[in-house]
């Protein structure tokens, strides 16, 4: 079975930064590897993408060039720095695992993130 974990989270001044990890078990090196988030009384949104071989990542207009996607294979572990960070990133960040790019079988528990303005 496949889990996800996330870490990392927590409070921060706007402005700031914080490196979310998510440690997966089972085969991670065949997993395409996503990011989401959910603020408060919102949908689920995407943030960011990598393909297995991080050859390929992807990131949503509003985090672009502030969010940094990123994996370690022989960790198991893919991680998102996030920059320059404003009060409406504040959300639950969640990563998601998938054998097919931007087709996600597997989710973890979600790691707060809260910015302060």
């Amino acid at each position: 079975q496949v889990q996800l974990v996330e870490t990392g989270g927590g409070l921060v001044q706007a402005g700031g930064s914080l490196r979310l990890s998510c440690v997966v078990s089972g085969p991670f090196s065949s997993y395409a590897m996503g990011w989401f988030r959910q603020a408060p009384g919102k949908e689920r949104e995407f943030v960011a993408a990598i393909s297995w071989d991080s050859r390929s990542t992807s990131a949503a207009d509003s985090v672009k060039g502030r969010f940094t996607i990123s994996r370690d294979n022989a960790k198991n572990t893919v991680y998102l720095q996030m920059n320059s960070l404003k009060p409406e990133d504040t959300a639950v960040y969640y990563c998601a695992a998938g054998r097919v790019w931007s087709k996600y079988d597997y989710w973890g528990q979600g790691t707060q993130v809260t910015v302060s303005s």
